[in-house]
């Protein structure tokens, strides 16, 4: 067994899907399949179920995944010791970041980061507000990035940006789009949503109630798990969502989607760090490039 097969079986675990597992980690699908397969034939264990095009862990693998973990939080925390003494020269930093921030507002600062101190290793993992609140406070990522709130009593959150949101439609969807936008006209839009957990579909929810309306309120067509996926829904024609400026920006420049008239409210992004682990050189100078940003 090494720790590599235990990365991976870690993100498969996560995912319950091998295809994103292997985006992730920046392998091929079949590298994925052949570690999870190493890992059951030798010790003669079923971790996962096959349920149609998609996996699930068996009782086995949920039992194994707990363990997973902790040996690798281990490993992380003996390379981050080399990396303290190696004076950045060289190491990893190992960060989880929900959609928006992973996929759009931290590459730029990543790329900058890495020109600084090439020998550091970036692992990026991205998931949605919650996982990545589960990855810090579990210790696989050292540190996170959110866009949605968190509560634990474990974690500490700190702002380290704002995000403009907008509410998108087709092009062809908003010619029927009223000059002041009505509770009933949201009820009577179909809508393309983010999945439970999503810092984005928190943010519609607290909008939504200005208006007295909820989600059950709502005509939901789609509940999708990426802001790609719902933005290209929305392209089609298949309804309304909230995403962030980020994602939209290309959409709306070129004409094809269309924002309406609502005021939504600035988020934050925030840093997430454990309260009783400390930071590493490599993630403080990862948040001081982040700072001078701002």
């Amino acid at each position: 067994m090494t720790l590599e097969q235990l990365r991976i079986f870690v993100a498969v675990a996560v995912r319950e899907h091998v295809t994103k597992a292997a985006g992730e980690l920046n392998l091929t699908q079949s590298a994925v399949s052949a570690a999870i397969l190493a890992l059951e034939t030798r010790y003669d264990v079923r971790l996962f179920d096959r349920v149609g095009r998609r996996i699930a862990l068996t009782d086995s693998g949920r039992m194994f995944l707990g363990e997973a973990r902790a040996v690798l939080a281990r490993a992380s925390l003996a390379e981050t010791m080399l990396s303290e003494l190696a004076g950045l020269k060289r190491g990893a930093v190992n960060i989880a970041a929900s959609q928006t921030v992973g996929n759009y507002w931290l590459p730029p600062v990543l790329a900058r980061y890495r020109k600084m101190f090439p020998g550091i290793d970036v692992r990026l993992l991205v998931g949605n507000t919650s996982s990545v609140a589960t990855m810090v406070q579990e210790g696989i990522s050292e540190i996170g990035f959110v866009e949605g709130t968190i509560s634990s009593a474990q974690l500490m959150i700190e702002p380290v940006a704002q995000d403009d949101l907008v509410l998108v439609v087709a092009t062809e969807l908003a010619q029927e789009a009223p000059k002041f936008i009505s509770a009933s006209y949201l009820k009577a839009l179909p809508w393309v949503l983010r999945e439970v957990g999503s810092g984005t579909r928190e943010i519609l929810e607290a909008v939504l109630l200005r208006y007295g309306v909820s989600l059950k309120d709502l005509d939901v067509r789609l509940e999708l798990p990426s802001n790609e996926a719902v933005r290209s829904a929305v392209l089609n024609g298949a309804g309304a969502s909230v995403l962030s400026r980020l994602v939209v920006q290309t959409g709306i420049a070129s004409g094809v989607l269309r924002p309406l008239e609502v005021s939504l409210p600035k988020r934050d992004f925030y840093v997430v760090k454990h309260k009783d682990r400390s930071v590493t050189k490599a993630s403080k100078e990862l948040c001081r490039i982040i700072e001078s940003r701002c």
